[in-house]
């Protein structure tokens, strides 16, 4: 499947639904936060691994194609390695996003182009621009491994990372979970209660007994 079907397609799902039917994804550290809400972010990986510099970032930007999510390794440390000039280089060269595995800056800035940048800590203190690191090679973000090419999703529930084979083998379940989950959002907007639009009892009763059950949707 090519990116832009894959785009297209998530880009009508939510990170939450992912999660429902690909237990086994790679979900980056909850404490990687979007800084710009309701913005989401997809493409495919473009990895730098560096420490308290920026340098390597800087490249980076400098060689990632359009589509591309910047998915920076920087060790979890308290120094900010992006800020609002590297996502407006972001955005004009169209890529999908940046995240970032340590600190960034500039929010107020991040916020006004309106472009999808997830981190772990936001300080005004940058990180020193004298130092050569790797880009394109497996790193670690937010806990989880990440490979150059692999599709990086985030929205304001956080990231998740798959490769092109996991997001393919889920895409047609995620979207009748969100079918199927839309239909009882507009059951309760119209007055039925949670447990109108489950089994819940049924399936209470079988866990009450020990019995093998599963909460599912009724409607």
């Amino acid at each position: 499947m090519d990116l832009k079907t894959i785009r297209d397609r998530l880009e009508k799902l939510d990170t939450a639904c992912l999660c429902d039917c690909g237990k086994k994804l790679r979900i980056m550290d909850p404490d990687i936060r979007p800084i710009t809400r309701d913005v989401k972010m997809i493409g495919r990986a473009h990895t730098v691994h560096c420490q308290a510099d920026f340098l390597t970032v800087i490249k980076a930007l400098h060689d990632a194609q359009e589509g591309e999510v910047i998915v920076i390794d920087g060790e979890g440390e308290k120094i900010a390695l992006a800020g609002e000039m590297f996502a407006i280089e972001s955005k004009k060269k169209k890529l999908g996003g940046i995240v970032l595995d340590g600190a960034c800056r500039d929010v107020e800035g991040i916020q006004k182009i309106n472009f999808p940048v997830f981190s772990r800590y936001i300080t005004p203190q940058a990180g020193t621009s004298s130092k050569i690191f790797k880009t394109q090679i497996q790193v670690n973000c937010g806990g989880v491994s990440v490979s150059p090419g692999d599709i990086v999703f985030g929205d304001n529930d956080g990231v998740i990372v798959m490769s092109e084979k996991e997001v393919t083998e889920i895409l047609d379940t995620a979207e009748n979970i969100q079918r199927i989950e839309a239909k009882a959002i507009k059951k309760m907007e119209e007055g039925k209660n949670l447990t109108d639009v489950l089994n819940f009892f049924d399936h209470y009763a079988n866990v009450s007994k020990k019995k093998d059950s599963r909460l599912i949707f009724t409607v």
